[in-house]
């Protein structure tokens, strides 16, 4: 995947996800993942069109806009993706992912900038110092 700034990163799927990735595919082999539901009005780069059916690479704008529909009815909803993205690294740190491993999983380049997103929960902290405790260990 080519990020903002053209880093390129590696995505690793877990079993879930990578279990639908070829129903999502239905056999491509190129363009991108996740298409319009109609094809491309203007001239797009070639890696922003899926050369069997024309359709374009779905815009960030209209896949916040398609999760936001999809999570209206959820408690708390509508989510947002950036919402989404902070709950990912928040459930990591408090999973015990250390600052590299948390910092390659966002793309963020300064532990300020990740500190924003991966804020732990008072229960995740505590649960991570009693796992930590000398003194429970001896017991």
């Amino acid at each position: 995947m080519r990020r903002k700034g053209g880093a390129v990163d590696v995505i690793v799927w877990q079993t879930p996800t990578a279990r639908l990735l070829p129903r999502l595919l239905d056999g491509r082999r190129a363009g991108p993942v996740f298409l319009t539901d109609r094809r491309a009005r203007v001239a797009l780069p070639p890696s922003d069109v899926d050369p069997g059916s024309g359709r374009a690479r779905l815009s960030y704008r209209r896949a916040a806009e398609l999760f936001e529909q999809a999570t209206a009815e959820l408690p708390g909803g509508p989510c947002t993706l950036h919402q989404l993205s902070h709950s990912a690294l928040t459930h990591a740190a408090e999973d015990g992912a250390n600052t590299s491993t948390l910092l390659a999983y966002s793309g963020h380049t300064s532990v300020a900038s990740l500190a924003r997103y991966a804020r732990v929960s008072p229960e995740a902290l505590a649960r991570w110092q009693a796992g930590h405790d000398p003194a429970a260990r001896r017991r």
